[in-house]
C-alpha cells in the first residue's frame, strides 16, 4: 500500500507541475515554482525507489537465510528487480529535465 501511495504522490506532483508548465505561452511565469516541483518530485521518486530496493534487498536476505541452496535463483531475481526499481527514478529523472527544459 506504501509503494501505491508514493507513486500516487510521484505521478500528482509531476502531473500537476508538468500542467502549470506547458501552459505557459513560452515564458516562464511561475519562475522558482517549476525547479522547487522538479525537485520535489525527484525527491519523491528517489526516496519510493530508495524504500522499494531497501524492501526487496530485505526479502532476498531472508529468503537466502531460509533457504541457502536458492541463493542463486534469488540473487537473479534481486538484481532484475533493483534494476526495474532503479529506471522508474531515471524516468522521473528525464521528466524532471523535460520540466527544466520547458
Amino acid at each position: 500500500m506504501r509503494k501505491f501511495l508514493m507513486i500516487a504522490l510521484n505521478t500528482v506532483a509531476l502531473i500537476s507541475i508538468a500542467a502549470v508548465a506547458f501552459a505557459s505561452d513560452g515564458a516562464n511565469t511561475y519562475g522558482d515554482l517549476v525547479y522547487f516541483g522538479a525537485a520535489l518530485g525527484m525527491a519523491i521518486a528517489a526516496a519510493g525507489c530508495g524504500i522499494g530496493q531497501g524492501l526487496g534487498l530485505k526479502a532476498a536476505c531472508e529468503g537466502t537465510a531460509r533457504n541457502p541452496e536458492a541463493s542463486n535463483k534469488i540473487t537473479v531475481a534481486l538484481i532484475l528487480g533493483l534494476a526495474f526499481v532503479e529506471s522508474l527514478s531515471i524516468y522521473a529523472l528525464v521528466v524532471n529535465l523535460m520540466l527544466l527544459t520547458a
